[in-house]
């Protein structure tokens, strides 16, 4: 349980910044909440504006780890765009929305409660062979039917992060996985076949696996119009890439014009117990905007640049890794000092990092997955994780060198 946050933990300026420095942050709703009681019934108010009720449809990338180890990483965003046109497609012909802003191997669709369970499922399944035939990546898929909140172009809400957490951690290539309340929307003669996984509780009820059932009478073409995060330049050499990709030559050409060595710092902070669901939700939106305020102060002295920050996460980067290490290290320390923990992932290579149409940045690459690993699989709150290669970089002998395997990919870091 955490104490009333209060607006004075925060620079002033923080809750002046336009919108295309703040990116997808509500910082206004966030300031709201500061000035309030905050209790349960503001938080309920606040967010009432939002609500709205139908299907949650996220999906994540099988096993992208080790294909980054194989290819570059322009093929591999190539790879990952496939599968999001294909979904994009499908999803906007049958009566859906992109949500959010697809970078990396993500996507997220909501299905108004209007449309026919049967028709989404159809839709998925649909989905998925499109992807199988055509795609040499393949998707897990979460979805879920239930209310959630619509605030600055993302879904929020105990129900959106749990279907997303289960896309993500849950389901392996080509696995579709929906919740109780879409199984039990179906009729009892419905075509569609499931197998319950016992493995997995979760505060939406029991998940299931869809196994078969009806496809779409018709595919509907694939849309190269999905919530893209590129510029116009960027996914127009992205498209021409996808038909030449064995052309070493332009692959060069389109490397040195977009691909740069950065060391990435990749921050995850814990996130905070509350009486409700609904005041957790602002508890976490303000220690967000906490680090968004922390970074604009350390940052400066440290020469790096804020790439995002959503939900518990930030991410940055630095032409040098001392001054990574170092912001990490301070960065650490002021979330201490507020009584808040978080692990922190650092690595160095190949990034491309872009602008968002919404405002704001995202990044893609090795690195940036690395640190993830690091950090959000295996590390532990209080503690920094430095790749292997970064012994060549800075001083290692006060951190402690250990080995595991993640995602079918071997790793020694270091944990200090």
């Amino acid at each position: 349980m955490t104490s009333k946050i209060s607006k004075n933990q925060y620079s002033p300026s923080l809750f002046d910044i336009t919108q295309d420095i703040i990116g997808g942050l509500p910082i206004k709703l966030i300031e709201y909440w500061l000035e309030s009681p905050q209790t349960h019934e503001v938080a309920v108010e606040l967010l009432t504006p939002y609500k709205i009720r139908g299907y949650s449809v996220s999906s994540d990338s099988a096993g992208l780890t080790k294909l980054t180890k194989e290819k570059g990483l322009l093929e591999i965003l190539a790879l990952i765009n496939q599968p999001k046109e294909i979904i994009y497609g499908i999803g906007t012909a049958i009566g859906g929305e992109g949500v959010g802003i697809w970078a990396a191997d993500n996507t997220q669709m909501f299905y108004p409660a209007s449309l026919s369970t049967d028709t989404i499922l159809s839709g998925l399944l649909t989905m998925r062979d499109e992807i199988s035939r055509n795609c040499q990546i393949s998707i897990g898929i979460g979805a879920h039917y239930g209310e959630f909140y619509y605030i600055s172009g993302g879904l929020y809400g105990l129900e959106a992060d749990t279907i997303e957490a289960i896309a993500e951690n849950d389901t392996e290539g080509g696995e579709i996985l929906v919740s109780q309340a879409i199984y039990d929307l179906l009729s009892s003669h419905s075509s569609f076949k499931f197998t319950k996984r016992t493995d997995l509780s979760t505060p939406i009820g029991d998940i299931f696996r869809l196994l078969d059932g009806n496809r779409l009478s018709q595919v509907p073409e694939i849309n190269k119009n999905y919530p893209i995060p590129y510029s116009d330049s960027f996914y127009a050499d992205l498209l021409e890439y996808e038909t030449r990709l064995t052309d070493r030559e332009f692959a060069k050409i389109l490397s040195a014009k977009y691909i740069a060595h950065k060391f990435v710092v990749l921050i995850e902070r814990e996130s905070k117990a509350a009486l409700t669901h609904e005041v957790g939700m602002f508890t976490n939106l303000s220690f967000s905007a906490l680090m968004k305020d922390i970074g604009m102060r350390l940052l400066p002295q440290t020469h790096g640049r804020e790439i995002k920050v959503i939900s518990s996460l930030g991410i940055y980067t630095f032409n040098n890794p001392h001054p990574a290490l170092e912001f990490a290290q301070a960065f650490r320390a002021e979330l201490a000092a507020e009584d808040i923990a978080c692990r922190i992932g650092i690595d160095g290579g190949a990034i491309l990092v872009f602008d968002l149409s919404v405002g704001g940045k995202d990044i893609a690459g090795m690195p940036v997955n690395m640190a993830s690993k690091m950090a959000q699989d295996k590390g532990e709150f209080g503690k920094i994780y430095l790749n292997y290669g970064m012994k060549d970089y800075v001083d290692v002998s006060r951190f402690k060198e250990i080995s595991y395997t993640v995602s079918g990919v071997d790793m020694t870091v270091y944990e200090g």
